[in-house]
């Protein structure tokens, strides 16, 4: 029996900081090339990642886990009470880096996959996909995974991510989708000038004040079946003038969206760039956008494999999960291009926080859940 507790201590004093391996895969390799998966490093970038199989490839039914061991940063070590790599257990939580977010999640699927098939070996196959690059631009993580699988001819039917989902406690929440993600970066150009005489300057301030002002008051829409309404946030606006005297020759302001599957996003694109048009033609400035879409909005309908996950999770801990598409991006979308996803994990609460901690007895608790998740799936 591996013990997911010990596992995920170990994991934590791996200082795997995005795009450090910390150790953190080497140790997964070995662990899971012992239990007789078959294991293969994807990679690519400078960023590491593992891909480990146990069973026939190819196999119509195989199971998939995907997670990552890469963490942020820790901030000032000043304000930590406990050591960021340390795994330090008191009154019941382990603190440390990546506790919660998520190598608690990992080595309880590791863990509960071990067992499984070293204990009753299925008709099937098993997939780990682990990545060193969720933390970041993750352009060379599970991308890069999903990537050498269709070259390989490697496959997953259907694919759990362990990030943390519940807000509050254990078995809580799941998330069958995500909403999607674009930034936009907005440059107005003017004319520089002398503050007393502003006719001979254009000014871009009062372009990028009403061009903000009109994207956060425009309601995106008021929510769909499985997702609630997409938001706009107007994250900064920047002109870095020192001088009270000098009319800027440009500012720049930058916004994120979170968008639900009323919209793609192309069309949010479109939007934002015929709204800049608008302005420019209303103060005769030039504005230049910059877009960038993280992930389009994805649902994985429920079915099947919701039924499984939330079937399980209420066995052991006695409570049905709501099926949510809530929060930030996660890896699943771009899982959901591959197969059907779904996201089951952790209590959230302190994911990124400095003394970062999960309660030790959730890490055995969501062993439990994983390992009767694959016992259901390959009943």
């Amino acid at each position: 029996m591996i013990d997911a507790v010990d596992l995920t201590a170990k994991l934590v004093k791996c200082p795997s900081v995005t795009p450090e391996e910390g150790g953190a895969l080497v140790l997964l390799e070995q662990l899971l090339s012992d239990a007789g998966f078959a294991c293969t490093r994807v990679d690519r970038g400078g960023i590491s990642n593992l891909y480990a199989r146990w069973g026939d490839k190819g196999h119509a039914r195989t199971f998939g886990f995907n997670g990552h061991t890469d963490v942020v940063p820790i901030g000032r070590i000043e304000d930590w009470q406990h050591d960021p790599f340390g795994a330090e257990i008191e009154d019941g939580f382990m603190y440390g880096r990546g506790t919660t977010d998520m190598k608690s999640g990992v080595a309880a699927f590791a863990a509960a996959a071990i067992d499984f098939v070293t204990q009753t070996p299925p008709d099937g196959a098993v997939v780990l996909a682990i990545t060193g690059d969720e933390e970041a631009d993750a352009l060379d993580g599970t991308v890069a995974l999903l990537d050498w699988m269709q070259s390989e001819g490697e496959q997953m039917s259907v694919c759990l991510v362990g990030e943390p989902t519940s807000p509050d406690h254990m078995g809580q929440m799941m998330k069958i989708g995500r909403r999607g993600s674009l930034s936009a970066w907005f440059t107005v150009g003017g004319q520089q000038g002398h503050a007393a005489y502003p006719h001979r300057a254009l000014n871009p301030l009062p372009a990028i004040a009403r061009l903000m002002d009109r994207l956060a008051s425009h309601e995106l829409d008021s929510g769909t079946e499985h997702f609630d309404a997409s938001t706009l946030a107007v994250v900064t606006i920047d002109t870095g003038n020192p001088a009270t005297n000098v009319i800027p020759a440009k500012t720049s302001g930058t916004v994120n969206i979170r968008f639900n599957d009323a919209h793609t996003g192309a069309d949010l694109s479109d939007w934002l760039r015929a709204e800049a048009a608008k302005i420019d033609a209303e103060f005769g400035t030039t504005t230049d956008v910059q877009i960038k879409i993280s992930g389009e909005s994805f649902l994985t309908p429920p079915g099947a494999l919701s039924d499984l996950i939330a079937g399980a999770v209420k066995a052991e801990t006695g409570i049905a999960p709501e099926l949510s598409t809530t929060g930030g991006t996660s890896d699943a979308r771009f899982v959901k291009d591959h197969c059907p996803v779904v996201e089951f994990g952790l209590v959230g609460k302190t994911m990124h926080a400095v003394d970062e901690r999960v309660e030790v007895a959730q890490i055995s608790q969501l062993k439990a859940i994983y390992s009767r998740i694959l016992s259901d799936y390959f009943a």
